[in-house]
């Protein structure tokens, strides 16, 4: 048995799923560049083993817990830790029969193809997962991740990648990614500002972090001049370490260009704990065009990933805190919100902003037409609900029209899943190849060019936008 399908993700019609096949067997090899991420940075410094099976697959992976928890399973028993330090299920056979029994509920998912494919070509597990099979595919698992062959750095060099980015707060203080470039190993993994709990005013802690930030820095953060200072220090030091990009994970792609007086009034408030929620928001606008302008001159990639209501349920967020899968996404106005950060800075064209969108009908509509004039403008890949096949796929049907292919960045996988990277990347350029094979098919691309665009879509535009 096998649970892959050679030609799974290609068109039906046999002469264009010919052209899809004949585009991926020139791509499906290529390097990973995984430029945007939340793997651990700890793994790759301690480079210790996993742990066993449930914590690789089950217990850190939101897409995989809050599909059991809809069922009505508590997260407790997948082992997901409670804030409070509460009782959870600590053996890891039980949640992984857990997983197993319920291995059902994932047919017709993205987490199936991945889940499957991290099996089969990482374990050797040939078997579906069940019930009846899910102790002697622990076992398999189990053994393997005793060995040295799978340990995090063998696997990033078996998996290909060439890249990695990790994302850090602008307050953490990057100790595993110093421990990385102290130990000599050749494996390019680097940071990413998230500078969310020093911008964001509605953000947990938000006036201590502030003082944290200044206390790092030795910048005086209870003036507005002082603030600005010690996000271009830790920036810099982000960029010592590696990062090529800054990422924002606002409510709204809100922006806003103040004048500096209003924007030091606002930013009392928000010291203060006085803003209101409008406030808030507008704050975070702000900080967004303050970020593009230290862009151009640190040259850090600017990351937008608006859209997201998070923490949706209020008592799984004061059990167990964030990304937890209750962030859902929302209607999101990207005409009006980015007109003024575009508006400042949109014509550099040494300036990248990536956009991503949970809200697909803005991309005809709204994304497209912007990322296809604006310079600095680009367009991210289809970002967690829509990190599937189906999604892929819309997403080049309703962004090719009007920004082309070269106001994409190519695929980032967006992952906590270690092992999911390479099956995610997997299906990128299969449904890539798909699309760009219909193209040749209906008159609409040359079939001496898709090789060349089929390549930059699987690996040049990543490695270009993101400076990798």
């Amino acid at each position: 048995m096998t649970l892959l399908n050679e030609d799974r993700l290609f068109p039906v019609e046999p002469a264009v799923r010919e052209i899809a096949r004949t585009l991926y067997k020139d791509v499906k090899s290529l390097p990973i560049i995984s430029p945007h991420g939340h793997t651990d940075p700890r793994w790759f410094a301690q480079n210790e083993p996993f742990a066993d099976p449930a914590q690789l697959f089950v217990t850190p992976d939101h897409y995989v817990f809050r599909m059991l928890h809809s069922q009505g399973i508590p997260l407790e028993a997948m082992g997901v830790p409670r804030v409070d330090g509460g009782a959870i299920e600590t053996d890891p056979r039980k949640i992984w029969r857990l997983f197993a029994q319920n291995y059902h509920l994932f047919r017709g998912t993205p987490s199936r193809i991945w889940v499957d494919h991290a099996l089969q070509t990482v374990f050797g597990v040939t078997d579906r997962l069940s019930a009846t099979t899910a102790d002697s595919i622990y076992d398999k698992i189990a053994d393997c991740l005793t060995q040295d062959a799978f340990r995090p750095r063998a696997l990033f060099e078996r998996f290909n990648i060439e890249a990695i980015s990790t994302t850090e707060s602008a307050i953490d203080d990057l100790r595993w990614h110093k421990m990385i470039g102290e130990s000599g190993w050749a494996g390019r993994v680097v940071t990413a500002y998230r500078p969310d709990a020093v911008v964001d005013p509605e953000f947990e802690g938000f006036a201590e972090n502030i003082e944290i930030l200044g206390e790092m820095t030795g910048e005086d953060t209870s003036t507005w001049a002082g603030y600005l200072a010690a996000h271009r220090a830790r920036r810099a030091v982000f960029k010592s370490y590696g990062a090529t990009s800054s990422d924002h994970g606002h409510p709204s792609a809100r922006t806003e260009d103040l004048p500096t007086d209003v924007a030091a009034a606002l930013y009392d408030k928000a010291r203060a704990g006085t803003c209101t929620a409008d406030e808030a928001d507008a704050f975070r606008g702000h900080m967004l065009t303050e970020m593009a302008r230290m862009s151009l001159d640190d040259g850090l990639v600017l990351q937008i990933h608006p859209g997201s209501y998070r923490n949706h349920s209020g008592g799984i967020f004061a059990q167990f805190g964030r990304d937890k899968g209750y962030d859902i996404p929302m209607r999101t106005d990207y005409v009006h919100a980015l007109a003024p950060l575009l508006n400042a800075v949109g014509q550099e064209p040494d300036l990248t902003i990536i956009v991503f969108t949970l809200d697909e009908t803005s991309i005809p509509r709204e994304l497209a037409p912007l990322a296809g004039v604006y310079p600095a403008l680009k367009l991210g890949p289809p970002w967690w609900f829509h990190d599937s096949a189906e999604g892929m796929r819309r997403f080049r049907e309703t962004a090719t029209e009007t920004a082309g292919f070269y106001n994409t960045v190519g695929f980032n996988d967006d992952t906590r899943a270690f092992c999911s990277i390479p099956a995610r990347h997997d299906v990128a350029r299969r449904v890539d190849c798909a699309f760009l094979a219909t193209l040749v098919a209906t008159g609409r691309l040359d079939l001496d060019e898709a090789p060349d665009v089929a390549h930059d879509l699987a690996y040049g535009l990543a490695k270009k936008a993101y400076k990798l």
